[in-house]
Formats: structure tokens, sequence, C-alpha cells
């Protein structure tokens, strides 16, 4: 199957090239507009912009919202991840922001993701997927992007990073990970 994913970001694109095969995952056409990240919940942010690549092409899409909760922070900054020290902030600006204001005595966070599909028909199918860590007290390691290098893993009991993980042990565990599998196990149920 075809799918175009709803997205301009090229790690996520080749994050879900991987998870999503034997699925051929599509660039975005540069026309396509998508929607601002306005909804309250992971799920909406991805459902939109699912739709609109879909009605925009006519082929089946896929987008996903994800981000980092910190228990500390009530779960901030949630679906403002991407912009959480400003709308044009950089994945370090948005990192450091977070690591100055988790206390130090609850770095308990979370990644969630919210996977969508829409078809052409209007139909829409949502997973979600999620993976409990802890904040480290600086960044380490050169893989991933956004909050990896700080993002500890409980799925492992060695202390590295998503950033020090290999994309094989990421996928394996990741809230991303996690949301493609439950996608391919929906896809192979028979869409139900």
């Amino acid at each position: 199957m075809e799918l175009v994913l709803a997205t301009r970001n090229p790690h996520k694109l080749r994050e879900f090239e991987a998870l999503l095969a034997p699925h051929r995952v599509l660039l975005l056409p540069d026309e396509v507009e998508l929607p601002p990240e306005t909804g309250d919940t992971f799920a909406e942010n991805a459902t939109d912009k699912a739709r609109a690549a879909a009605d925009a092409t006519g082929m089946t899409a896929i987008a996903d919202d994800s981000g980092i909760a910190a228990s500390a922070l009530g779960g901030r900054p949630g679906v403002r991840s991407a912009r959480y020290a400003g709308e044009d902030a950089s994945d370090e600006e948005n990192l450091d922001k977070l690591l100055r204001e988790v206390p130090e005595d609850d770095r308990r966070v979370a990644y969630a993701c919210a996977l969508a599909y829409a078809a052409p028909d209007g139909s829409v199918h949502v997973v979600e997927g999620r993976c409990e860590g802890k904040l480290a007290a600086e960044p380490r390691g050169n893989g991933g992007f956004g909050y990896d290098p700080a993002f500890v893993p409980v799925d492992r009991d060695d202390g590295r990073t998503m950033a020090e993980l290999t994309p094989e042990e990421k996928d394996a565990i990741s809230h991303r990970g996690r949301a493609a599998r439950a996608f391919l196990e929906w896809l192979e149920d028979g869409r139900r």
C-alpha cells in the first residue's frame, strides 16, 4: 500500500519508512498545505493533518502528532512540544527549556504518539503509542531528534538516552514504533 505521510519533517519520514515497511511511505507534495496544529490532543492534530493530505492528494494519507509530557509539569509540553520554547524554536532550544523547568525530584516523562490514517473516502482511524522514561540531567548521544538526547526509556536498564540507541533499538520501544505496530496490526486485521 502507498501512504502519503503528512509531514515536512525528514526525520519522521525516515522513521516511518522503516517502521511501516513493506508499505511505501511517500513524501508529501510541496504544494499541499497542512493545517496548523491547534488541537488539544495529539489525535486531533494527527487527524487534521491526515485528512488534509488525503483530501489534497486523493490518496490514503497518514500523519502523526507526538511529543513529550513531563509529570512534574502537569503533562507539558504535550501538544506544544515542537514549539515549547517558541514558534520558531529549534530542537535544542525546546530541550534546554524542558531541562531547566523539570525539577530534580521528579524527572518522569513520557513520549506519546497518535498516528492517524485518512482514506480518500473520508474514513479515519487513529492508533496511539506511548513510551515511559525519565529526563536525563543533560543531553547525551548523536542519534534521534527532538527530546531524544535527554529521554532515558524505562524499557531499557542500561541508562542510555534515545539518542544513544541504534535506530532498531529505538524503534522497538519508541512511542512512534508502538503506534506504527498498532497501525500495521489494524491494517492486517482488515481495517476493522
